[in-house]
């Protein structure tokens, strides 16, 4: 991955992870070393915060299910819990991940949590209303054009309450911290390619102006976060 790369518009290329027919020890490897990259640059706090603003909108419930799609090991979800610990908040938190590598990363980071369950599943293939919220952190970056519009839609469907997008701000500093943090913490190519490259497929205001109009959302917010992130919230309208 360049050091140098222009970052006016979001990178087309795929990311390693997108290649499902590749895994196995390096991809499990790949996916601790994400989890001390997501510590490094405050990951949870963005998801955390969308879902207490859409829990607020819903009424302050005292019981909750959330579903996080393309979870991976699902390790921002320790600051969910920790969140409904102090709120009194009974909740349910279900991951899905279309890989066994993560599905079995995430089972063994949470053996000891029974408010956590992992599925094997397709975003694609939920049900509808399958959670209260459905939430994606670091996962829509992943698609473009009519392809982030379906996903996100499957999402929107796949809840009752609405959704909550946390995902990078594409920018020059957060670019140059991620290439350099990804050569200080791991020799994985995985981490070493995808995560430059998340950020140049991550998101400026007018991206998310642009989905904002696309899903035909007037409720939808987003809001700049620590550190280089978006926490996007899409309220159901309907429901």
């Amino acid at each position: 991955m360049p050091f140098f790369r222009t970052l006016s518009v979001r990178a087309q290329e795929d990311e390693l992870m997108d290649d499902f027919s590749m895994g196995g020890e390096e991809l499990s490897e790949a996916l601790k070393h994400l989890r001390r990259l997501n510590r490094i640059f405050a990951a949870p706090g963005p998801t955390k915060d969308g879902v207490e603003k859409l829990w607020q909108a819903i009424g302050e419930p005292t019981t909750l299910s959330i579903l996080d799609v393309g979870a991976g090991s699902g390790d921002v979800n320790h600051k969910l819990l920790q969140w409904a610990d102090q709120k009194g908040i009974q909740l349910e938190i279900t991951l899905v991940d279309m890989t066994e590598e993560a599905c079995e990363e995430a089972r063994r980071l949470f053996r000891n949590e029974l408010r956590v369950k992992v599925q094997q599943a397709d975003l694609k293939d939920l049900a509808d209303a399958s959670a209260d919220i459905v939430t994606g952190s670091q996962f829509v970056h992943h698609f473009d054009g009519e392809q982030l519009v379906d996903m996100v839609s499957h999402m929107r469907r796949a809840s009752r309450y609405g959704v909550v997008i946390n995902d990078i701000h594409r920018h020059p500093v957060s670019y140059t911290a991620v290439w350099v943090m990804t050569r200080i913490i791991s020799r994985n190519r995985y981490i070493r390619h995808d995560g430059p490259l998340s950020v140049a497929k991550g998101f400026k205001g007018r991206d998310w102006q642009e989905l904002k109009h696309k899903l035909q959302s007037e409720t939808m917010t987003y809001t700049w976060k620590p550190l280089f992130r978006y926490s996007v919230v899409i309220p159901n309208e309907s429901r």
